[in-house]
């Protein structure tokens, strides 16, 4: 199984690296903007760098959707997985398109309500997980498996 890893930089970048003990053993790729954090990546790891958008950022939001795409047909990956933030929403909704599986896990952050991004993707991924039980009861989509760490 091929992965593609979606996340902006920061705490959703330090979320997906939490879920390395799932993801290692698996063909992956990212997608993610360049940031401190995620700047030696490419080392390691293929990375499609995408413009940093912001969940307010349209334009740029537009642009990563061709770019989203683009990546997918190149990338041919059996699962899309992120941890948000924005950049999540062109990538999921361009994967429903191509008929790929997505996952989609909320920040730890989001006890009572979803992100915004975890608003918008809720109803059009495959799976949705919160890091709280109390958000299964609210989101009867949501699954609860734990924190990651």
């Amino acid at each position: 199984m091929k992965l593609l890893l979606v996340c902006n930089p920061g705490g959703h970048f330090s979320t997906m690296m939490g879920l390395k003990s799932f993801w290692s053993t698996y063909e992956r790729e990212w997608v993610t903007y360049r940031h401190y954090d995620t700047q030696k990546l490419s080392e390691k790891e293929r990375v499609y760098w995408v413009a940093m958008q912001e969940a307010r950022m349209l334009v740029r939001a537009f642009i990563n959707f061709f770019k989203a795409l683009v990546v997918l047909r190149q990338s041919k990956p059996d699962l899309v997985l992120s941890t948000g933030a924005s950049i999540a929403v062109p990538f999921i909704i361009a994967s429903k398109l191509y008929g790929i599986k997505t996952v989609f896990i909320e920040s730890i952050s989001r006890s009572g309500n979803l992100s915004l991004t975890g608003r918008i993707v809720y109803h059009l991924v495959d799976e949705f997980y919160v890091q709280w039980p109390e958000c299964v009861e609210r989101y009867p989509k949501a699954q609860y498996k734990g924190v990651v760490v």
